[in-house]
């Protein structure tokens, strides 16, 4: 093995360089007894991290640099957020405690670097160490939001030096990013890192496509600089007519959002438009803020045609996390939509460094929908029973919603997310008028509490007493608030229900002869396979087990002993087994040959970059990593993933997957699609459905194939038969 040569000097020279370039990236927001700070905070983190390296083999204190150089410069943060950047792994990686931390620096830095500390012990093992941790770190938020900034610039910096880690936790880390910290960034305004994160989990994730469109890009990108230049100059020379000081500029489109257009349209990448966006900002002073942002709007839109439904008018209504545009939509001078931005100074700050900026301009402005967001976060929070898991899903779907906006009957404005209902505005007021509503008047017209909310609609709701939350109520609210105080509530109701099921437990097991104690509750919750002791409670109160059930658990007590490690042998027996079918697919990191069943969502075949998950009822399930549901797993059940890969196959093995195919109708394109299916390729179809609307043509089709070269060949044929306009594999989105 090559010896790695370490040049001391060299590294030393760099660390030096490094420093100097996070100061001067501090020093707009540096002031008296800054500096001193900052250098203490190196010099222990230097002192700290002097015997470790990263995977690249650099020194480590190379990361917790650039973390502090990311708070400073891309979101804006001030000394105390750099002191903590600099110190966020000391504590968990050295001998240093936060005692030490406490005496040197303070109380507000020992609490930020607390929340950053990552959560360390044993969890529930169906719950998920992840979900636990992002939990932590958003308990967090009700004391400093910094320490979530924070935790955005380590995850930035950990994915822009990914590529020394093993592919597994690649494919964890990227998912994770993709699935929880790219909306939070979303969420706290920060759009140019929320981006590049997604972008960066996409390279990891999905890196032939990742690479495709980056090709793409690169080959176009002449000509779509010439086509901008084109665009912007008579929008500049009007501007500088009327004597408006401004930035006019093209912007690209992330790679990730060009591929998400590309699956949701199933459109090829040339016929993606929208590659880029133009950018006016307007340099003026804050009492002119509107009115210069519609002059500039009337000048682009008196130079090119706008789309009148792709007006979007943050100026008026900021979004809830601060963010102020004007977005329009216009036909440019080659037949093509343009989106235009149109924004000042002060709102293109707060749309780069979101939370940071917000706080800057605070005084001047009186939106606080941040603050309100925060507030809601802490309200969730405070729920302590909600499951972490249930939580992070709940918290998730709040992150990316766009907001409606609501009226109650008085004209007081209220936020919600896009396809709220009733009941949600309900519980936005208040949890009891939530608890306790029967109905709503939408505009003075009454509708159920499941009635979607359209944007300015006014509302009023009408409560009851003797109402109480109930099960079905899940199903159609869409804040985390409703969910988890709905949910908080008939946990309530179901404790309640649960006490008397065990006074009731207690009798039946006294006239078996069994002892009342916590080994033998779980045993039978065990049994039962009830998830927890209130469960067993609550089903004893229903009347769903009596006596007759008891005894049957009692002549089964001996074998349920030996099964008591439930989880454990059911990996051992899954490795143990030999696939009988066909080795196709070695799992584990010493490839072994176990049985799996291929997940129907993304129906992988060879060729497909894969991993392993195991669930809890159904063995181990093959997944793509580009899989629709991969990064809810790789995120939440980071400890359920195995590592897969496919052995080296004979050609007489077929896998089964989708094409959707869409074009112009025409008379025989089915028996031409089966033609180059079934005769050309000798490939089997499984099923065919076919619709035909207004002359459009589509189809999704289940065939039999060897491998990915096999189906990319065939997608390559099926595209030249004449009318067909796009072909694209399928992938469920359940």
């Amino acid at each position: 093995m090559e010896e790695y040569v370490i040049d001391i000097e060299a590294e030393n020279k760099e660390i030096r360089k490094r420093y100097r370039a996070l100061l001067r990236a501090c020093k707009p927001t540096l002031q008296k007894g800054d500096k001193e700070q900052i250098r203490k905070a190196f010099d222990l983190a230097l002192e700290s991290h002097k015997d470790m390296r990263r995977k690249s083999g650099e020194p480590y204190i190379y990361h917790p640099i650039a973390v502090a150089q990311i708070a400073a410069e891309e979101i804006g943060l001030g000394t105390t957020s750099i002191v903590c950047a600099l110190l966020h792994d000391v504590v968990e990686d050295t001998s240093v405690t936060l005692q030490d931390i406490e005496e040197q620096f303070g109380k507000k830095v020992v609490r930020i670097i607390d929340g950053l500390t990552k959560i360390s012990g044993i969890f529930d093992p169906n719950s998920s160490m992840q979900a636990e941790n992002f939990r932590k770190m958003l308990l967090t938020l009700a004391d400093d939001v910094r320490v979530i900034l924070i935790k955005l610039a380590d995850r930035l910096h950990n994915m822009r030096t990914m590529e020394f880690m093993a592919r597994h936790k690649q494919l964890k880390i990227a998912s994770e990013t993709s699935y929880l910290y790219a909306p939070l960034a979303h969420r706290l305004g920060l759009y140019a890192i929320k981006s590049e994160l997604e972008d960066l989990s996409m390279k990891f994730t999905d890196p032939d496509t990742y690479k495709f469109i980056a090709k793409k890009l690169n080959e176009k990108k002449a000509e779509r600089e010439k086509f901008i230049a084109d665009f912007i100059g008579p929008i500049k020379e009007i501007l500088g007519a009327e004597g408006i000081t401004a930035s006019v500029f093209g912007r690209p489109k992330s790679i990730h959002s060009i591929w998400n257009k590309m699956r949701k349209k199933s459109i090829p990448f040339e016929e993606v438009y929208d590659l880029f966006a133009i950018r006016i900002i307007i340099d003026t002073v804050d009492e002119k803020e509107k009115t210069e942002c519609w002059k500039v709007y009337s000048i682009v839109t008196d130079l090119y045609r706008p789309n009148p439904d792709r007006l979007r008018d943050w100026v008026s209504s900021p979004k809830a996390n601060g963010y102020e545009s004007l977005h329009t939509t216009v036909m440019g001078p080659r037949g093509q939509w343009v989106e235009v931005q149109i924004r000042t100074k002060r709102m293109n700050e707060i749309a780069e460094k979101g939370f940071a900026a917000h706080w800057k301009y605070k005084e001047s402005n009186s939106d606080n929908g941040l603050d309100q967001w925060i507030q809601k976060v802490r309200d969730i929070l405070s729920n302590p029973e909600t499951n972490a898991m249930d939580f992070v899903d709940d918290f998730k779907m709040n992150l990316f919603s766009d907001e409606i906006f609501i009226f109650t009957p008085k004209g007081t404005l209220v936020q919600l997310p896009n396809g709220a209902t009733a009941l949600d505005f309900a519980f936005e007021i208040h949890t009891d008028i939530g608890a306790t509503c029967i109905g709503a008047k939408v505009n003075h017209k009454l509708v159920p509490l499941s009635h979607e909310l359209m944007n300015g609609d006014q509302v009023e709701i009408i409560t009851s007493n003797k109402q109480t939350p109930k099960e079905d109520w899940l199903n159609f609210v869409v804040t985390a608030k409703a969910k988890s105080k709905i949910k908080s509530s008939l946990k309530e109701e179901k404790r309640k229900v649960a006490e008397d099921g065990k006074e009731i437990l207690e009798r039946k097991l006294k006239s078996l002869k069994i002892t009342y104690n916590t080994d033998n509750i779980n045993k039978i919750a065990n049994y039962f396979k009830f998830q927890s002791s209130q469960d067993l409670f609550y089903n004893v109160a229903k009347g769903s087990i009596d006596i007759k059930n008891l005894r049957e658990f009692v002549a089964n007590e001996r074998s349920e002993d030996a099964n008591q490690n439930q989880f454990q042998s059911h990996i051992t027996g899954l490795v143990e087994k030999i696939n009988k079918k066909e080795d196709t697919i070695l799992i584990g990191d010493d490839g072994q040959k176990v049985d799996y069943t291929l997940a129907p969502c993304c129906n992988p075949i060879p060729g497909d970059d894969i991993f392993g998950f195991l669930t809890v009822n159904d063995g181990i399930k093959i997944h793509r990593t580009s899989c629709p549901n991969a990064s809810k797993l790789m995120a939440n059940y980071g400890y359920r993933i195995l590592k897969a890969r496919w052995a080296s196959l004979q050609n007489n093995v077929a896998f089964l997957t989708g094409l959707k195919i869409v074009g112009i109708d025409d008379v025989g394109l089915v028996n031409k699609i089966t033609t180059v299916i079934s005769h050309d390729f000798h490939v089997n179809i499984r099923s065919l459905s076919i619709s035909s609307n207004e002359g459009i043509f589509e189809g999704d089709i289940m065939v039999f194939v060897n491998d990915t070269a096999q189906l990319d060949n065939l997608i390559r044929n099926l595209k030249q038969i004449s009318g067909i306009t796009g072909v694209t594999r399928y992938e469920s989105e359940n």
